[in-house]
C-alpha cells in the first residue's frame, strides 16, 4: 500500500472531524498552554511586580516547558523555538524598558509571514504546499496539479487574511501599550493556525482521493 493510501486511510472525512480531531487530544491543548504560558505569565508578573521580575518569570516558565517535553519523551524543538522567542522578546523589552517591548517582535512576524505567502503565490508554490505536501502524501510536483494547486492558494490566501487581521490587532494595541490583548492575540495564533493547517490536510486529501492513481 503507497503513501496515498496511507493518507487517505487516515484522512478525517470532513473538516469539522479535523478539528475536531485536532482539539480532541489533551496533548494539544498542552501544548498550547505551555506556548502561551510564558506570555500570560510576563502580562500578569508585570501587572504585579513590575517588567524585569515579568522578565524572568517569562524565562523560567519557557524553561520549565523544555522540561516538561523532555521528561515527557517529547521532541524538544517548539519549546527551544519558544525558549528562543522569549529571549529575544525579553531583550527587546529590557532594552526600551518597556512591557510592550516583550511583544515588538510577534507584532512583526504577521508582516513576514504576509510577505513569505505572497511571494510563495507569485511563484506558484503557495506557501501551505510547501510546507505540508509531505505530510498529505501528495505528488512531489503538486505544484504542477491544477487541482492541489488551488486547494493550497486558498489555504495560503487564507493565512494572508489571517496575518492580516493578527496584524492589524496587535499594530493598534501595540500603539496603546495594551499588554493584555497583545498577550491574547499571540496567544491565539497557536490554534487558528493548527485549525487552518488541520482544515488543508483534510481539504488536500480528499482532492487526492478524487484523482486516478499514477501509475
Amino acid at each position: 500500500m503507497n503513501q496515498r493510501h496511507h493518507a487517505r486511510d487516515a484522512a478525517p472525512a470532513s473538516g469539522w472531524a479535523a478539528i475536531r480531531q485536532t482539539w480532541s487530544d489533551p496533548q494539544r491543548w498542552i501544548a498550547v498552554g505551555l506556548a502561551a504560558a510564558p506570555s500570560l505569565l510576563f502580562v500578569a508578573v508585570n501587572a504585579i511586580a513590575g517588567l524585569y521580575p515579568a522578565i524572568i518569570a517569562a524565562a523560567l516558565t519557557a524553561v520549565a516547558g523544555l522540561g516538561y517535553r523532555l521528561a515527557r519523551r517529547q521532541s524538544p524543538r517548539s519549546a527551544l523555538v519558544g525558549i528562543a522567542v522569549v529571549a529575544v522578546c525579553a531583550v527587546v523589552a529590557a532594552v526600551t524598558g518597556q512591557a510592550r517591548g516583550f511583544f515588538l517582535v510577534p507584532t512583526l512576524i504577521p508582516f513576514a509571514v504576509i510577505l513569505i505567502c505572497l511571494a510563495s503565490i507569485l511563484w506558484r508554490r503557495p506557501l501551505t504546499g510547501l510546507i505540508l505536501n509531505r505530510v498529505t502524501g501528495g505528488p512531489r510536483d503538486w505544484y504542477r496539479n491544477r487541482a492541489l494547486r488551488r486547494v493550497h492558494l486558498i489555504a495560503t490566501t487564507a493565512a494572508i487574511a489571517i496575518n492580516m487581521v493578527n496584524a492589524a490587532v496587535q499594530v493598534i494595541f501595540y500603539g496603546r501599550g495594551d499588554t493584555v490583548v497583545l498577550a491574547v492575540a499571540h496567544v491565539a495564533t497557536g490554534p487558528v493556525f493548527a485549525t487552518l493547517v488541520a482544515v488543508t490536510i483534510v481539504a488536500v486529501r480528499a482532492t487526492l482521493a478524487r484523482q486516478p492513481e499514477a501509475g
